[in-house]
């Protein structure tokens, strides 16, 4: 009976460390995604700085519908940080989806399989634009309902006010130092579900 009921604790312990080593693969999975999508959210925001003055460019950018480098060197990065190593990243327009391996087992138990098993875990992160804004009128296109210009001046550049998270950037096409940061105009997080 002594035995049987150690045979037990051993098995209960062996499950812990199995649960240990999950929850370990998860945070590792959490970490590699939310890296990689802040990547991307930083590639997305140095474009937008690159065009703001050129409004008709937001949207794209904004929407990811844009050419990225790679950013799944990040996620190696947090996975390894995390004791875990990649198996696969795949970035999807503004959608991460990393999935991890532990680089340790749960360890040798009663149970033979927990000294060879490593955990696996998923993870999917989202990059969600924040902001919105009336895109500009097409050109020769008066948007108080006026005909053509005449083409003879050169307006000058007006860009359109800029709304992120209800906060308004009047933006100043003669001074730009004070514009929205990454985190205003894009929120990174894991997806749910």
């Amino acid at each position: 009976m002594v035995a049987g009921l150690l045979f037990l604790a051993f098995a209960y312990f062996a499950v812990g460390q199995a649960a240990v080593n999950r929850n370990g693969a998860q945070t590792a999975a959490d970490a590699a995604a939310l890296a990689a999508a802040q990547e991307t959210r930083d590639q997305l925001a140095d474009l937008w700085f690159e065009v703001v003055l050129d409004p008709t460019a937001w949207r794209d950018i904004l929407d990811g519908e844009v050419g990225l480098e790679p950013s799944c060197w990040r996620a190696d990065e947090l996975a390894a940080l995390n004791d875990a190593r990649v198996d696969a990243c795949q970035p999807d327009g503004l959608r991460t989806t990393v999935r991890v391996q532990t680089n340790k087992t749960a360890g040798t138990s009663v149970i033979p399989a927990t000294s060879t098993t490593q955990a696996h875990a998923s993870a999917t992160a989202v990059i969600e634009p924040l902001c919105t804004f009336e895109p500009p009128a097409e050109d020769g296109e008066d948007p108080e309902g006026g005909g053509e210009g005449d083409g003879e001046a050169e307006e000058p550049v007006v860009l359109p006010r800029l709304t992120c998270d209800g906060v308004d950037w009047e933006l100043d096409p003669d001074d730009l130092t004070d514009l929205p940061g990454p985190e205003d105009l894009f929120d990174v997080h894991l997806a749910t579900g």
